[in-house]
Parts: structure tokens; sequence; C-alpha cells
């Protein structure tokens, strides 16, 4: 058994439940907290979580490797920081896809030694890396997840960051990799308190409503 592979699980635990439990003991590592409902979680854990729990409402039935994929995209993601990698646009894409290869590498290794093949493994990775974006349903599933919880816990911080207008181009950018079942979600987002504060800029939801008038506009 690997040193990944959790050592305490049952025996007739199946090759799913060895790889979540395996990808959750690597997210159980980050050194960050969050609190959640007066408990202070690892943050890549937590992050983890969220993704699972929005898969389950973009999907009825998603299977194995769709879950497997979105649970390993943000695997690790605290050991490689942004700050390794250049400034600008050219260093964030870099960051971001090496850290994508990394975890889909990550993810298919584990599969394989919970008993799955080499095809499913490298499916699992090849979602996660989001190829075939807009056509694999596991790729769409993991970019649509990624940006569900961007926008329920991200967003509003986000926002105090930058000008009105780049916060809208990103929004754009964001929405147009979004299926529309993930847009449909999205627009039914409570707004936080964070992002009802917020005197500079328009509502969270009105920042949506704006986005896709915008988006509706475009040729």
């Amino acid at each position: 058994m690997s040193a990944d592979q959790p050592a305490d699980l049952p025996i007739d635990t199946t090759p799913f439940e060895r790889v979540m439990a395996a990808l959750d003991a690597l997210h159980a590592e980050d050194p960050r907290r969050v609190e959640v409902a007066g408990e202070r979680l690892p943050q890549e854990l937590w992050h983890a979580g969220r993704m699972s729990a929005w898969l389950e409402r973009l999907h009825a039935s998603p299977d194995e490797r769709m879950r497997l994929a979105v649970r390993g995209q943000h695997l690790q993601r605290w050991t490689v920081p942004r700050s390794d990698y250049p400034e600008g646009r050219v260093g964030y894409l870099t960051w971001r896809r090496d850290q994508g290869q990394r975890a889909g590498e990550t993810t298919a290794r584990l599969m394989r030694e919970a008993g799955y093949g080499e095809e499913e493994a490298e499916a699992v990775a090849r979602m996660i890396r989001k190829q075939g974006l807009g056509r694999d349903p596991g790729a769409q599933a993991v970019e649509d997840c990624a940006c569900l919880v961007f926008l329920e816990n991200y967003f509003a911080d986000f926002s105090r960051q930058i000008d009105h207008d780049h916060l809208i181009r990103i929004v754009q950018k964001t929405w147009k990799k979004m299926s529309p079942r993930a847009h449909e979600l999205a627009l039914g987002l409570p707004m936080s308190d964070e992002a009802s504060s917020l005197s500079d800029f328009p509502l969270h939801s009105e920042i949506l409503t704006t986005v896709i008038a915008e988006l509706r506009r475009s040729p």
C-alpha cells in the first residue's frame, strides 16, 4: 500500500472510497485554516468539500471519474504558491497549468494504486487539466464547480481588490466557461454579507445580470 493510501480503511472499502480518502488525507495537510460553523478546517479540505457539494447540484448522477476529478482539482495547490511564478498573466497561466498537471498526475497515481485501470486514471487526469472543456462532461464539471466555488466564496473579497471594469471582464470570462446549468445555479446564489456591504460595486446578482446582458449583445 502506498504511503498516500490511508491504512485504517475497512478491508471491503471500494477503490473509489480509497481514492477519496487518500485525496482528503492530502487535502488535510494544508496548514492554512478556515473557520466553518465554529470549526477550523484545512482550507484545501474545505474547498474540496465545496467542489463536491456543487457537483451534486450540477449532475443528478455523477460517475466515479467525475467525482474524483472534482475532488482532486485543487490538490496540494498550497505547496506551490502563485508567488513562485513571475507576475502577470503569463506567469499566472503557467502556474495554473502546472497546478493542473500535478494534481492530475497525483490523482491518477492514487487511482492506479487503488486498483483503477490506466485508461480510467488518465481520463480523470485529463478532466482535472480541463482538456476538452466544453466537449467533455467531466472537464466541464470541474470548471463549473471551480467557478461556482469562486462566486460563492471568493467573489466578495476579490471584488475589493480590482476596479469595476476589470471585475466585469473577469466575471465575463468566468461566465463564458460555465455551462447553462452552472449559470442557473450561479444566479441563485444568496448574496453574502460581504457582497451586500460593498458600496463601490454593484451587488453580486446585479454584476451577474450585467454580465449576461453584455454577453448577449456580443457578436
